[in-house]
């Protein structure tokens, strides 16, 4: 089963965004935990260019990828819309010191969601990363995710900046609970 609850096979978008993270320099990808995010941690992990590093909080992230673009490497942090609030002290980091902070976030908290819990943050996501200095990028259909991908990658690499993309629960599938 993919995440959208259908047989069918995984879908193309998480392929796309390894070939853009391969294409663009993206030698570390930290994340996580995040079945919206296994199928891309999956190819990163089986790609022996990319270093695939799991965190134990989304906030590590930020500071690995600091020291990762501090030694010449490129980066890209994946997580879930609610650890976006475990990152807010710690965005001020990329944008006071300039520089790039790539976030794939996958969301919870729309489309078909179950658990009341993760509306709010999922409510938040955007008006939080634009609050700390960031730019979010939005892909909602499987057409949308690559150039936005790429447009986010072009935007944080070549001018320093915090860019996200959020990758809409329509898009990644909402999750479901069944009690057996």
């Amino acid at each position: 089963m993919n995440a959208q609850g259908n047989s069918e096979t995984s879908p193309e978008w998480p392929t796309e965004i390894h070939e853009i993270f391969r294409s663009s320099g993206i030698r570390q990808v930290a994340y996580v935990p995040d079945s919206g995010h296994a199928e891309l941690i999956r190819l990163c992990h089986a790609d022996p260019g990319i270093v695939c590093l799991p965190l134990t909080s989304e906030e590590e992230g930020v500071g690995l990828l600091a020291g990762a673009w501090l030694g010449g490497q490129r980066g890209a942090l994946l997580m879930q819309s609610s650890g976006v609030g475990n990152c807010v002290n710690l965005f001020s980091l990329a944008v006071n010191c300039r520089f790039p902070l790539l976030i794939l976030v996958t969301m919870r908290g729309e489309w078909g969601e179950f658990n009341p819990a993760q509306v709010p943050m999922g409510r938040a996501v955007r008006p939080v990363i634009e609050q700390m200095g960031g730019t979010v990028h939005r892909a909602d259909e499987p057409d949308a995710v690559k150039p936005t991908v790429e447009a986010a990658v072009k935007l944080a690499f070549n001018t320093s900046r915090f860019v996200a993309v959020t990758l809409g629960q329509k898009l990644i599938g909402a999750k479901s609970f069944s009690v057996k």
